[in-house]
């Protein structure tokens, strides 16, 4: 079984999944919020998923961030439309700009360094890494 991650944002939301055998974390793709339910029915039709990882919007402080609100309605919805799959939420905070760091060693070009698709399903994945890490 899989363990899926996401990267909530407003205007869109970076997916990453695990092999089966939950060793490797993996960037799946961003869908569009008003699109998650419907992709989701389907990816859950063809794969089993044993956790969803959300993460969390932390201020510096700790507290919760102002988009934080936005997770907290998915993840509630996440709970009631499969509560059969566990859902753990994980303190996103630096995520994005690791994301942007790992995409710039990868010597991509400028363009897309700033694609704000591949920062968000880079961030998701390393949401799903630091679970997996944090569960050995």
């Amino acid at each position: 079984m899989r363990i899926m991650a996401f990267d909530y944002g407003t205007k869109r939301i970076g997916i990453a999944v695990t092999d089966p055998m939950q060793i490797i974390a993996t960037s799946l793709t961003t869908v569009h919020p008003e699109d998650i339910w419907s992709f989701l029915a389907k990816y859950l039709s063809e794969e089993q998923v044993a956790t969803f990882v959300v993460g969390k919007p932390m201020q510096l402080d700790g507290t919760a961030s102002a988009s934080a609100q936005y997770v907290v309605g998915f993840v509630r919805k996440l709970k009631k439309t499969y509560p059969s799959i566990a859902v753990a939420e994980i303190d996103e905070r630096f995520t994005s700009k690791m994301a942007s760091a790992v995409i710039a060693q990868s010597g991509k070009n400028k363009s897309k360094r700033q694609d704000k698709g591949l920062i968000d399903t880079v961030s998701a994945t390393i949401i799903l890494q630091t679970y997996m890490d944090s569960r050995h």
